[in-house]
């Protein structure tokens, strides 16, 4: 006879029907819970997360069953995957069981949990079970003992906690006392496929028969009730997430990285623009709210809550939560708080990190447009003489047209008004137009153009500011004014390929442009550099030189350009020495997000904990490959007294000085 065990030792079949019956109950709770929860998302407006159903499926899957972006933060985010899926392999275990016992046995005769196949599930339960007490342990002592900083412990929590650990408990202890009235005595063998039963139940093993069963069946009925107060919990705590993640998996933004939904400015029966009630928001970012696990990635990732501004990622996520359910006619901004909304940099730290898919800088942007647009607010006095001198002159600075060009007189460069016969044109910018130490990067490129023989033209006074900080601010309607104007002039000279030396130009010109009807090549100079380094069309003469670079926020989180900068460094002579934050986790310089044309009035300067990271390399050099940031990392040299210790240099400086070879 093949081994296998009695399904319910000691309760009877005649448990199915009161068992069942609990369970629908159970699950009738569950479906009311989350209904009432899908009447809530509903309050936002509609948008379309259903399109490309292969490209969600499969990222859900890889990031529910893989735990993928759980993944990517060790310690937590391991014993988080751990106890997934090891609770998963408990969870298909107990399905098989009620698969046999309900369906397989009674309609077709057949039971599968025998013989060897019995063994190995025995053993993989057991050995899960174990497992999940481990990792959840492991969790419990980090949010009840350790207490990281910032992580916020609330009721759920306890209750969560709790729930599963004495699920986990009364399963193996029930276990052990059936064991001890069962294979311990008949079945030695067999009992060491289970492991942590055989040692529980040794425990037990003195016991007179009818105590065993007393003692089982009072835990199995604990067990099992326990069970079903776990599903019927779900959609009123935490756990939810369980669901709403995994969902939100499948709801991910397609569009290319910072997308931004372009204002129909034009369309006379839009009367709010941005977001000053839930209503304005869309049922992602209600949905956001309740996938959010608050597990804090986020919060730790923010430079602006690392520099004490009073700005959390999770929080503002969960208020956008705590007022679609509790208040969904307050004022959004003011709940959340104006401060908190200025002081993002749009760095996109938060997002790359988090695992749940939550998306928080388009929430921001859209609450900061109705600041700007609906309110006429600033994050300051600075920010609106910026943006108006942007409105009169086309530049954040307040020089004339006529000065843009400047820069570029006796370079070997056209103008694109004299001279239209380009292979690129350069778009330069603002700082670089305008900004003394900028102006640096732009001859160097020029420089670089020449080298390789390419013809480059500037638009000179025909440029205007890109209009991305204001954008970033929330100033729609003055960036699409700069951005029509921009296209017009670019498209009246046929331009076929645009190369831009700032990391914000390039992504609105590449991107956001393109809803606006400008559609071409647009590169940055890292990938236009290492092209032509690659191609052989431009030769460096390399010079041995210690360094560190700053991945700027807009290259390499919001266009994956992260090795390239990086080979042409290396091209030239360098040998880098990475910060601790680097790459995707690079810390940002605190120039986005608009904040380039505003002051930091709170907290300590995102500048300087940047440029303090670099010095504790010990690299001479800092490296960085954009307007802002250049400007943002030698401000924090001098305020952080690291002058004659850290000097800071664009990539196009490096690269022109060692043209030769």
């Amino acid at each position: 006879m093949e081994v296998t065990r009695e399904i319910y030792w000691n309760i009877g079949r005649g448990v199915a029907l009161p068992m069942y019956g609990i369970f629908a109950l159970a699950a009738f709770v569950f479906l009311y819970g989350f209904y009432r929860r899908f009447a809530v998302y509903r309050q936002g407006k509609a948008l379309n997360r259903f399109d490309s159903l292969g490209t969600r499926i499969s990222f859900l899957l890889k990031n529910v069953f893989a735990q993928m972006r759980v993944l990517r933060q060790p310690g937590p985010g391991f014993s988080h995957a751990f106890f997934f899926w090891s609770f998963g392999i408990l969870f298909i275990g107990t399905l098989l069981v009620m698969a046999q016992v309900d369906f397989t046995q009674p309609v077709l005769g057949l039971a599968f949990l025998k013989g060897t196949f019995y063994k190995m599930f025995s053993l993989a339960l057991d050995v899960a079970g174990f497992i999940s007490l481990l990792a959840l342990g492991v969790l419990l002592v980090r949010r009840f003992i350790l207490k990281p900083e910032g992580l916020e412990t609330v009721g759920d929590d306890y209750v969560i906690h709790a729930l599963l650990f004495a699920i986990l408990v009364t399963g193996f202890i029930a276990e052990g006392v059936r064991m001890a009235a069962t294979e311990l005595r008949t079945d030695p063998a067999l009992a060491l496929f289970s492991p942590v039963g055989m040692l529980i139940g040794k425990l037990f093993i003195t016991m007179t028969s009818e105590n065993l069963s007393s003692v089982h069946k009072m835990l199995w009925w604990a067990h099992f009730l326990m069970a079903m107060s776990f599903i019927a919990i779900i959609p009123f705590t935490k756990l939810r997430h369980i669901f709403i993640t995994s969902a939100n998996y499948l709801f991910v933004d397609l569009a290319p990285k910072g997308s931004l939904a372009t204002i129909n400015l034009e369309d006379e029966g839009i009367t709010q623009f941005g977001a000053a009630k839930i209503a304005d928001l869309t049922w992602k970012d209600i949905f956001d709210a309740d996938a959010c696990t608050s597990c804090k990635r986020c919060q730790d990732r923010c430079p602006a809550y690392a520099t004490g501004k009073p700005l959390s990622p999770m929080k503002i996520v969960k208020q956008i939560g705590d007022t679609a359910f509790l208040n969904p006619g307050a004022d959004l901004p003011e709940a959340i708080g104006a401060d908190a909304l200025w002081a993002c940099t749009t760095c996109r730290a938060c997002q790359e990190t988090c695992p749940a898919a939550v998306e928080h800088v388009n929430k921001i942007i859209e609450m900061r447009r109705n600041l700007t647009l609906m309110e006429g607010l600033f994050p300051g006095d600075e920010a609106r003489t910026a943006a108006n001198n942007i409105e009169v002159n086309g530049n954040p600075f307040g020089f004339a047209f006529a000065e843009r060009g400047k820069w570029a007189v006796g370079l070997d460069v056209k103008i694109m008004q004299q001279d239209s016969d380009v292979d690129v044109l350069y778009f330069v910018g603002c700082y670089a137009s305008f900004d003394k130490r900028n102006r640096d990067i732009a001859r160097s490129f020029v420089k670089i153009c020449n080298a390789a023989n390419i013809r480059v033209g500037i638009l000179g006074k025909e440029e205007k500011c890109c209009g991305e900080p204001v954008r970033k601010m929330g100033n729609e309607y003055l960036y699409q004014t700069m951005a029509v104007a921009n296209i017009e002039v670019i498209k009246g000279y046929g331009v076929k390929k645009i190369v831009t030396t700032c990391p914000h130009c390039f992504n609105t010109l590449g991107r956001d442009y393109r809803d606006l009807g400008l559609e071409l090549t647009v590169e940055h100079t890292s990938t236009f550099v290492a092209g032509l380094i690659s191609a052989n069309r431009l030769r460096l003469k390399p010079e041995p030189f210690e360094f560190t670079y700053h991945d700027s926020c807009y290259l390499g989180r919001y266009r994956d350009i992260i090795s390239e900068p990086r080979a042409v460094l290396k091209a030239a002579g360098g040998q880098i020495m990475e910060m601790e934050q680097s790459g995707y986790g690079s810390f940002c310089c605190g120039a986005g997000g608009g904040r380039i044309l505003a002051e930091e009035k709170t907290g300590t300067r995102i500048n300087m904990a940047r440029v303090k990271m670099a010095a504790a390399t010990h690299a001479p050099l800092l490296v960085s490959n954009c307007p802002f940031c250049l400007t943002m990392i030698e401000d924090g040299i001098k305020t952080s007294d690291l002058e004659g210790k850290l000097k800071a240099l664009d990539l196009t400086e490096i690269v022109a000085a060692r043209i030769g070879g």
